[in-house]
C-alpha cells in the first residue's frame, strides 16, 4: 500500500497544473476495488483534496441494460453505462478543469436517476472506481491507473457473500457465467487492462 500511495503522490506532484489528477482503480468483479479506494482516500487526503466516484452509481435504467435483444455479456459491457455521456460529462470535464460536474446518480430502489453536482478543484485527486475503466473511450483521460488483480476463485468467494440478492450460490454462478464473466473475458482480450495499467495491485 505504501508503495502505491507514494507512486500516486510522486506522479501527482508532477501533474499538469491546470487540472485535477485523475486516478482510476480498475479490476474485475469482486477484486476489492472499493476497499482499495477507501484505503487510498484515507492515505491521500492528508496531502490533497480527494474526490471519490464509483462508476456503479452511474449505470443506466434497467430497461436499457436487460432484455434488450442482445446477449447478456454485451448488455453488461456495452449498455450498462452510457459510455458516451460519461465521456462528455465526466471525463472530458475533469480533463478540461471544469469546477463542477453534474452527473446522473442511479437509485436502484426506484430505477431512476437524480442529477447531483460535485465541486472539484484543480488541485484535487479524483479516485474513480469501477470495472472496464480502460475501455478505449475512457482510458486516455486518466493520469494514473491501478488494476486490482485477484484470482477468479477468490473473487467468486467474495461475490457469493456480497450478491445474495441474486439468489443462492448456483443462481449467482449461472448469472456470472452468462453475463459478467463473458464481459470480463471480452475486456481482458480487447483492452489487456493488466498490461496497460500503470500499477498492478495484487489483492489480499
Amino acid at each position: 500500500m505504501n508503495e502505491l500511495v507514494n507512486e500516486i503522490l510522486t506522479k501527482y506532484d508532477t501533474r499538469r497544473a491546470e487540472a485535477p489528477y485523475l486516478v482510476g482503480v480498475d479490476g474485475l468483479g469482486g477484486a476489492g476495488k472499493t476497499t482499495l479506494v477507501q484505503q487510498l482516500k484515507a492515505e491521500l487526503e492528508s496531502t490533497a483534496k480527494v474526490v471519490v466516484l464509483h462508476m456503479d452509481n452511474h449505470i443506466v435504467e434497467r430497461n436499457k441494460r436487460y432484455d434488450t435483444g442482445y446477449e447478456e455479456w454485451y448488455e453488461y459491457y456495452f449498455l450498462q453505462w452510457d459510455i458516451e455521456m460519461l465521456e462528455e460529462e465526466l471525463f472530458k470535464k475533469v480533463y478540461n478543469n471544469e469546477s463542477k460536474l453534474t452527473l446522473p446518480f442511479y437509485d436502484i430502489s426506484v430505477d431512476q436517476h437524480k442529477r447531483n453536482t460535485i465541486s472539484i478543484s484543480e488541485d484535487s485527486i479524483i479516485l474513480i472506481e469501477g470495472i472496464f475503466l480502460q475501455r478505449k473511450e475512457w482510458k486516455p483521460y486518466f493520469d494514473f491507473i491501478v488494476f486490482v488483480n485477484c484470482s477468479k476463485e477468490k473473487r467468486f468467494a467474495r461475490i457469493v457473500k456480497r450478491d445474495t440478492y441474486l439468489g443462492d450460490n448456483q443462481i449467482i454462478l449461472e448469472k456470472y457465467k452468462k453475463r459478467y464473466w463473458l464481459a470480463e473475458d471480452y475486456y481482458l482480450e480487447t483492452e489487456n487492462p493488466v498490461k496497460s495499467a500503470d500499477i498492478v495491485y495484487n489483492c489480499l
